[in-house]
């Protein structure tokens, strides 16, 4: 409870006496809450109506710790007359009987859930109103204890639980969006991190050809130009097509191609079908990473294979490389970690990505689900 919590203790002794008030008019007014006294021993008539009592007690203390204490003594006070009303009168006799307990209703909810009370005031009136007009039409027929008032009661109740479930629904879809639009902002931010952290490992290479004077820098700076091009206008996109992501990839190789002096085996086959989609730029960490720690630790006999292939609904992409593991052993950085959670957010439950090292030699299996 807030109240207690906060060690507010004026709202809990202004809910206590307002329970105590109650009490001790439901005693005079004989109007016994669930339970008639003399159907159960005293001791346990007591022990029920205390729970009672205490419940009462909590519940008002929240209420007042949230709302204006005027508003909370108003729907109180409509629960109070509803039930003398219907302990000294009865539900048939009195023609309020009805109406003042769809105005307590009516209070509760405009207490409670006020958003969503005005939002669907029409509603609610138009609902209540053919209650009480179908009250007052059959208040006088012989039967009505008997057929009527279970239909009144039906209505009532209805009426209320529509409201707990329209406003269970709107929770749902409140924290659907909410999560949605973390998760948009998270994606965005991770996609963001994929170019600096690719152009920072490219324009380190580009600066060794430059040092060097060597006649291949101009074609990696075209390269470099495409792929920051493909990188700034696709990147942002939520799907692109295979064969763009293809040509991505091969301009990628065709850059490092120029880079190294040495002899580098990288093979990358492809079968797609050319209206497949895919999140752009997923496969280029694990191409980075197969560079940075195998090609790259290697003076020798270094290979990279590569093959995309779409299976049935499956998108499946392989990469294989070796590496000199005296020097260090391979793992993923950033772009590892960003992968991972790129995959998350776009394809939760749809993905799986395995990865498995022996000695010298590192493999990294991509499935996406595509629909």
């Amino acid at each position: 409870m807030e109240a207690l919590l906060k060690k507010d203790y004026k709202t809990l002794l202004i809910s206590g006496l307002i329970t105590l008030g109650l009490a001790i008019l439901m005693v005079v007014g004989e109007v016994w809450l669930f339970v008639n006294p003399g159907s159960v021993v005293p001791l346990l008539f007591v022990i029920i109506h205390g729970f009672i009592f205490v419940f009462s007690w909590w519940g008002l203390a929240i209420l007042i710790d949230r709302f204006p204490l005027y508003q909370v003594l108003a729907v109180v006070g409509l629960l109070v007359a509803v039930l003398l009303v219907w302990r000294l009168e009865g539900i048939r006799a009195n023609s309020m009987t009805i109406p003042l307990l769809i105005l307590f209703w009516m209070g509760v909810a405009y207490l409670i859930l006020p958003e969503l009370f005005k939002k669907y005031k029409i509603a609610i009136f138009l609902a209540y109103g053919a209650v009480i007009a179908y009250f007052f039409t059959y208040r006088s027929s012989p039967d009505f204890l008997e057929n009527h008032m279970p239909v009144i009661s039906y209505f009532i109740l209805l009426t209320i639980s529509g409201m707990v479930i329209l406003w269970i629904y709107k929770q749902w879809r409140w924290l659907g969006t909410l999560k949605n639009s973390k998760a948009r902002a998270e994606l965005a931010l991770l996609k963001s991190q994929v170019n600096p952290h690719f152009f920072f490992n490219t324009l380190n290479n580009l600066y060794g050809l430059v040092v060097e004077k060597s006649p291949q820098a101009p074609d990696v700076v075209l390269q470099l130009s495409d792929m920051m091009r493909y990188t700034i206008d696709m990147g942002k996109e939520d799907e692109v097509h295979i064969m763009d992501e293809i040509d991505y990839l091969e301009n990628y190789i065709a850059l490092h191609r120029i880079r190294y002096q040495k002899n580098v085996d990288i093979q990358f086959d492809h079968q797609v079908k050319n209206d497949a989609q895919v999140a752009p730029l997923l496969f280029i960490n694990l191409l980075e990473n197969a560079i940075k720690h195998g090609v790259e630790s290697l003076t020798e006999s270094a290979y990279i294979h590569l093959s995309l292939k779409v299976e049935g609904n499956q998108l499946v992409f392989k990469i294989a490389n070796n590496f000199d593991a005296k020097v260090e052993t391979q793992k993923g950085g950033t772009g590892l970690n960003n992968l991972k959670k790129r995959l998350e957010l776009i394809y939760p439950n749809r993905h799986h990505l395995q990865i498995e090292q022996t000695e010298g030699i590192y493999k990294a299996k991509l499935t996406i689900q595509t629909y």
